[in-house]
């Protein structure tokens, strides 16, 4: 049996924004050159030195209908919620919460100064459990599993699915089977892993530069830090780093090829849910 490659099919810098209390990032999903990447909404990227950028933070806002994860490679945040949650997510850390039914949460940083660095994703829900409880799967640095892969010159953080060596991250029972994971490539590195070829699969560069292949082109294509990769069908994933290695996180997931309704923090499947959301959160309900 042919095993096929995934080709590079899309690169995008994103755009710059502004969330929360005014909260600088770049938004690389979600923006009018990729509104979607079905099952995913939303990718931000915040990296600042400048507490001006990020000092303000999120404070208390509601959310419904899907998922958010929350991934630090520096600074810390505290989040709290109207469900008696409260914790801080530490570099390396994640927490991954399922806002579904509704719920209400601040995340602040935890720092007054130095650099505030990650990615916050959006994962949309299925129907069937758009209005189920909400609830978290949060999880410090250290029960994160490394597998190193010497042979390829790459080591991976895995925080959910599983790779074909076997390691497991600690996130489960999500519906969109997603595989999400941060990868360190040495110069020259290769980070090979099969992933479902029914699934969405993006990468996005923090460090360095990944090389793809490109169907009908002879030489691979180059994302850079702070770019998105979207990748086509396929059976194998295949990213080459550049001369000064790498450091990105790999995202796949099963698509939902529901229809979306998008109302600000709200994400259900028609008009009239969204609208019900913003009544439901007016009222207390959430």
């Amino acid at each position: 049996m042919t095993t096929t490659i995934r080709p590079l099919v899309h690169v995008t810098n994103g755009i710059a924004a502004s969330d929360g209390a005014g909260v600088k990032m770049r938004r690389l999903i979600g923006h009018p050159g990729l509104r979607m990447l079905d099952p995913f909404l939303m990718l931000d990227h915040f990296h600042s030195d400048n507490p001006d950028d990020y000092i303000a933070g999120f404070p208390a806002h509601p959310h419904r209908g899907f998922e958010t994860v929350t991934y630090m490679f520096a600074g810390r945040m505290r989040h709290k919620d109207n469900k008696g949650h409260e914790g801080v997510i530490e570099p390396g850390g994640v927490q991954w919460m399922t806002a579904a039914g509704g719920i209400v949460h601040s995340e602040m940083p935890e720092q007054e100064d130095g650099l505030m660095s990650g990615f916050q994703l959006w994962i949309n829900l299925p129907r069937a459990e758009k209005m189920k409880p909400a609830g978290y799967q949060e999880f410090t640095p250290d029960r994160i599993p490394v597998e190193e892969r010497p042979d390829q010159g790459a080591a991976l953080r895995l925080v959910t699915g599983k790779t074909s060596r076997g390691t497991e991250g600690p996130v489960t029972r999500i519906s969109t089977q997603p595989f999400f994971a941060e990868v360190r490539l040495d110069p020259g590195g290769v980070f090979e892993e099969p992933l479902p070829r029914d699934h969405t699969a993006a990468a996005a560069v923090y460090k360095g530069a990944i090389r793809l292949p490109r169907t009908g082109y002879e030489q691979p294509g180059e994302v850079k830090a702070g770019e998105l990769a979207v990748l086509g069908e396929g059976d194998l994933t295949r990213i080459e780093a550049g001369p000064e290695g790498a450091t990105f996180l790999i995202l796949a997931g099963r698509q939902l090829r529901e229809p979306v309704a998008w109302g600000g923090p709200f994400v259900m499947n028609t008009e009239g849910e969204v609208r019900q959301a913003i009544l439901d959160f007016q009222q207390g309900r959430f």
